[in-house]
């Protein structure tokens, strides 16, 4: 079962448990990015035009994981368990979600 969110050697996973967990850090934090990304999109729908925007929001991610997961380990280990184990239902997780926002509050 996986349920850290980084490999042995140190390097985000970003599975679905992984990216439910930290998702309102990502809105938070990637937020630049993430617009630059859809605006891009909006004007150009060929994907190739917009792959260096989306390249910016997969390292703000990637970057969060792993600062995430530095600052409160057990924390978000626990909380991506649960999320992994109960299939990322929200209202199994809720004490997990307190103890790793409270861990990691949002920036």
């Amino acid at each position: 079962m996986a349920t850290s969110a980084v490999d042995a050697t140190g390097s985000p996973i970003p599975t679905s448990a992984v990216l439910t967990t930290a998702s309102k850090h990502i809105a938070t934090r990637c937020f630049s990015e993430n617009v630059e990304f859809l605006k891009c999109k909006k004007k150009d729908p060929n994907p190739e035009k917009c792959l260096d925007k989306g390249q910016q929001v997969t390292r703000c991610v990637l970057g969060l994981l792993k600062d995430l997961h530095q600052k409160c380990t057990k924390e978000m280990d626990a909380y991506v368990g649960c999320m992994y184990y109960y299939t990322n239902e929200f209202d199994l997780c809720r004490k997990e979600q307190q103890a790793f926002e409270k861990a990691c509050p949002l920036e």
